[in-house]
């Protein structure tokens, strides 16, 4: 075997044992909880959230960096998911994705498995070895968090957002990316059968991290709770 074949099979055994920042992972994997204790809410817990939210504009948007919610995923956080010895990141996949299978000897390692879009009903395979059409959205996209009141925690509050499995789904990369930073108002889920799940995620992430809502994102939210 040349060098260079070599080197991919290193590589590959390294992809496959779970190579992640220099964090091996359990060995069998996390019990820890990947969904917070009553997330999402039900349909009228959400409505009772969503009519004590504050209701302002967004503020501070010049100011928005992504890097202010920490430049990688993070597993040191207190958020939903944390301190589990996973990535953020394969935390969802191993969440969201149907027929998974895990790395043999790190559990942590998603090999492959098949996503149900939620927002686009769209069925996505996915494999560590292929450019992958998954992505890792923010429900509340961090941009119009920082608008929200973001711009005004600390940098730990703001990577415990950033890492919380309750504010972040598995989707279609180029809806994701058509989503952007928009808020409920100005973006809905293609797929409308998926407004009542989105509108209680969303509602209930900005209930619990103390998010204001703008008037027509408000309305928006309500509209789409009322097809629960």
């Amino acid at each position: 075997m040349g060098r260079r074949a070599s080197l991919l099979a290193v590589a590959a055994a390294l992809l496959i044992g779970g190579c992640h920042h220099g964090n091996p992972g359990p060995p069998g994997g996390s019990a820890l909880p990947l969904v917070g204790p009553g997330f999402p809410p039900g349909a009228a817990a959400a409505e009772a959230q969503l009519a004590g939210l504050k209701v302002e504009w967004g503020r501070n948007w010049q100011t928005y960096k992504r890097e202010n919610f920490g430049r990688y995923w993070s597993d040191e956080t207190d958020a939903t998911g944390g301190r589990n010895g996973c990535d953020t990141r394969d935390d969802v996949l191993r969440r969201d994705l149907k027929e998974l299978r895990e790395g043999d000897r790190n559990h942590c390692v998603v090999i492959s498995g098949v996503l149900d879009d939620p927002y686009t009903g769209k069925r996505l395979p996915f494999s560590y070895r292929r450019a992958s059409q998954i992505e890792t959205d923010h429900v509340v996209a961090l941009g119009a968090a920082w608008r929200a009141g973001a711009y005004a925690w600390t940098p730990r509050r703001r990577l415990e957002y950033a890492n919380d499995l309750d504010v972040l789904l598995a989707v279609d990369k180029r809806t994701n990316q058509d989503k952007g930073s928009r808020t409920a108002d100005k973006w809905k889920p293609p797929l409308r059968t998926y407004w009542c799940e989105y509108a209680r995620r969303y509602t209930g992430i900005k209930a619990r991290y103390g998010l204001s809502v703008t008037a027509p994102e408000k309305a928006a939210l309500g509209a789409m709770l009322a097809t629960c």
